[in-house]
């Protein structure tokens, strides 16, 4: 198992985010957390990554307990985060951004190894490695966001609404992109609403209403479920 989330609740202030939630990851797996707007789904990854504090419950990547531990320590035991809206540095070249996914590690033949991977992965982010991060279009910095991301060498790659914002057409590319990402080793922690993608690659999925898990299971037999596709994904 490489992740566990064991019946965690997260507050902000005196309201409750999310209640006992229970998510399980095994290595090698892309797993999905469906729901609406306000559900929690962005709350799960920031208390993984430690941005946020638990208020009860335990979080355990590799047996190891990090809930406490400070985000950077996290990011050194291999999870990587992709939040919703990117949060690159605009005014930073698209090297630069790249680059600071590396920024824990010293191994320079590591690093070279890894931009060339983000470079095969995403070849227009070599050719634009000059232009400013903002420049560039929504599909584009989505790219640069994930190859941030994957130059910390990740173990777990979590990504929180990765198709937000773009055309359909890039939507399915981002998907073989998440596939690839995971034939190299890369397990999957993906927060998405859009159905298709979510499908695509995805094995397993949690459905969360107002804070908690209502379904778990097989992501194409709860995407099926009409209840899913009325209440969360407004199909």
């Amino acid at each position: 198992m490489l992740l566990k989330l064991d019946n965690i609740t997260v507050h902000y202030g005196t309201a409750e985010a999310v209640k006992d939630i229970t998510i399980v990851l095994e290595e090698g797996a892309v797993v999905s957390v469906i729901g609406a707007n306000g559900a929690g789904k962005s709350t799960i990854l920031k208390a993984i990554s430690g941005l946020i504090p638990l208020y009860s419950g335990k979080i355990e990547f590799l047996g190891k307990e990090i809930n406490g531990m400070p985000t950077n320590k996290i990011v050194g035991l291999g999870i990587a985060h992709v939040p919703e809206g990117r949060d690159l540095f605009p005014y930073m070249s698209v090297m630069a951004n790249i680059r600071l996914g590396a920024y824990l590690r010293k191994d320079k033949e590591g690093i070279t190894a890894a931009l060339e991977r983000v470079f095969t992965l995403f070849p227009l982010l070599k050719e634009r490695s000059n232009q400013k991060a903002g420049s560039l279009s929504g599909g584009e910095q989505q790219m640069l966001a994930i190859g941030r991301a994957l130059m910390a060498r990740p173990r777990l790659l979590m990504m929180d609404e990765p198709s937000l914002g773009l055309a359909p057409l890039i939507i399915d590319l981002l998907g073989d992109v998440i596939s690839d990402i995971n034939k190299s080793g890369i397990s999957v922690l993906l927060v998405e609403q859009n159905a298709g993608l979510v499908t695509q690659v995805a094995e397993r999925g949690y459905v969360l209403e107002v804070g908690k898990v209502v379904l778990e299971g097989n992501i194409r037999e709860l995407m099926s479920n009409q209840l899913v596709q009325r209440a969360f994904l407004g199909l």
